[in-house]
């Protein structure tokens, strides 16, 4: 591994060969809407966005997704504790899903293990009923697979993989896709609870193989131990995004996950863009910065840096949007404004400006 600057293609992923391939998956599955034309299950909005949609009648809609937990599941190996990550595998779903406006309802999950640990399972399966109490989700199915020919991981035997499918619903005039966003419309930021489930495999390049740490030592700057700074699970933002969407004039919405801030140009039609001023990064993004040699650039496009969901509203109705998010314990503050250019910019507390 390089002794410079690291970068999150140098660590494995390659976010732009990523956008490529998802580029070639869009062209290809976008065929299939058609078989849906005129049918119920009419697919209403475009590939690409955080959730899709199929129209079911009656004025309704319901937004699907899927996702997982990526290698966080090697950090609750390391660890030895499996009772959050079922958290992250119910956020990372709920927290795109409410992207198009729509509200959670049930969730599916798949995961794969390398044995069949039952003390290993239950406390994974805690953490996903945890979440979808939080959700407000029911847990309808599932699957365990044992592939021990497939799943290997950081401590043999504990391997495992965990995923899930979503399902919300939506009023078809209600569904928010960023079309309605306007110049001046201001950008408010939802704080993230650490790292979330996104820039995993950077972080353990840099912590374990780079600063040569191991789960137990403390980061220099956090003071927390290595393993519990990663592991703390995703925030999930349903409560304060549904009742801001109620009493706000809300025209987009952005879960900040992989390609971090970048991920917010999906929401920009035609010929605008977004200026953010984002707070102080929490200490533990200092720490992978530091002991990683990283520049902003990479830290802003692969990491949350603390802030995990925005909203755009209007500039008329942003203080209700607020308070909605702070009545259910989350201090949200507005971080930024639409603008007629081009491009996300993010200005950091160093004052320094990335366009992404």
């Amino acid at each position: 591994m390089s002794e410079g600057k690291l970068t999150y293609k140098e660590a494995g992923v390659d976010i732009d060969r990523a956008r490529a391939a998802h580029s070639e998956i869009g062209r290809l599955v976008k065929k299939t809407f058609e078989l849906r034309k005129g049918k119920f299950g009419k697919v209403l909005g475009e590939f690409g966005h955080y959730a899709n949609l199929i129209d079911v009648g009656g004025g309704k809609a319901l937004a699907l997704h899927s996702d997982g937990v990526g290698t966080k599941v090697l950090i609750a190996q390391l660890m030895d504790k499996y009772d959050t990550v079922g958290i992250d595998c119910v956020a990372m779903n709920a927290n795109d899903i409410i992207c198009v406006g729509a509200e959670p309802v049930a969730l599916v999950d798949y995961l794969a293990v390398e044995e069949p640990n039952e003390d290993m399972i239950s406390e994974i399966m805690k953490g996903i009923v945890a979440g979808a109490e939080e959700a407000g989700m029911a847990v309808v199915g599932g699957e365990t697979a044992i592939m021990p020919d497939v799943i290997k991981g950081a401590v043999p035997g504990k391997g495992f993989d965990l995923s899930a499918m979503s399902v919300g619903v939506v009023d078809v005039d209600k569904v928010i896709t960023g079309e309605k966003i306007e110049i001046g419309d201001l950008v408010i930021g939802l704080p993230s609870s650490g790292i979330h489930s996104n820039g995993l495999t950077l972080a353990r390049k840099v912590l374990f193989d780079k600063a040569g740490l191991s789960v137990q030592d403390q980061l220099p700057v956090s003071g927390e131990k290595v393993g519990e700074a990663l592991l703390k699970p995703t925030r999930i933002y349903v409560r304060e995004v549904l009742e801001a969407i109620s009493v706000s004039e809300v025209h987009g919405l952005g879960n900040i996950t992989g390609g971090a801030f970048s991920k917010l140009n999906r929401l920009c039609y035609g010929n605008i863009g977004m200026v953010l001023e984002v707070p102080e990064p929490q200490p533990v993004f200092i720490d992978i910065q530091e002991l990683g040699g990283i520049d902003d650039y990479e830290m802003y496009r692969t990491f949350n840096m603390g802030v995990g969901f925005v909203m755009v509203v209007s500039r008329e109705t942003a203080e209700e949007a607020v308070e909605a998010c702070r009545k259910h314990g989350c201090n949200a503050t507005v971080i930024g404004k639409v603008v007629e250019k081009r491009g996300i910019r993010v200005v950091t507390p160093k004052g320094e400006t990335i366009i992404m």
